[in-house]
């Protein structure tokens, strides 16, 4: 049995800390601190990466927006109820087509509608903070929940540009969060195997 050349001057060279391994092929390259996997599958994420984290911001920033749209709605409603106030028209007026029309029923309609749009960008709002407060322990619904609640931010944005440019905000950070969240890297965050 032989235990290497006995006449080396210089010894056996140490042994590793640690397990010195290229990535192998098929398995990505993660900048990040990373976990093994279970039963030797692939090493998983220790820490949410920075993309994921960046998108995390940008749904609370998104929801929060939503919010500022629901006051700016509720300022609206409150200006029709002055306007028709201020003016003293009551009663109906005849119309072009010669139908008469009752005033407050048309104020009345526009306030409906602007009361939808109020209790949508609530619901908006509260999705978005739910999905942003899941990102640390969530799974890949999470992710996929985020990229659909990004969509309509798209389509919420373009409807509320004339709020005070908060929905070219919305629109610019729904966009960033879909190209956040469909990284490899938050996929990977949002696949990692849960103990």
């Amino acid at each position: 049995m032989s235990f290497g050349d006995q006449n080396n001057p210089y010894g056996q060279p140490p042994a590793a800390p640690y397990p010195q391994q290229a990535p192998q092929p098929g398995q990505p390259y993660a900048p990040y601190p990373q976990q093994a996997g279970y039963a030797g599958g692939p090493a998983v994420p220790a820490v949410m990466p920075g993309l994921t984290k960046a998108a995390r911001i940008m749904m609370y920033a998104i929801a929060s927006i939503h919010i500022l749209i629901t006051l700016a709605f509720g300022i609206a409603v409150n200006q029709i109820d002055r306007a028709v106030d201020q003016a003293g028209v009551g009663g109906t007026i005849t119309a072009a087509n010669g139908q008469d029309v009752d005033v407050s029923t048309v104020a009345n309609v526009g306030k409906g509608v602007i009361g939808f749009f109020i209790l949508l960008a609530l619901v908006f709002a509260v999705i978005g903070f739910v999905l942003a407060a899941r990102y640390g322990k969530g799974g890949n619904g999470v992710r996929v929940g985020s990229i659909v609640y990004a969509s309509f931010g798209i389509v919420s944005g373009f409807f509320n540009i004339a709020n005070w440019g908060l929905g070219l905000v919305v629109l610019v950070l729904s966009i960033l969060v879909i190209v956040f969240c469909a990284k490899r890297a938050s996929a990977e965050w949002f696949q990692r195997p849960r103990c």
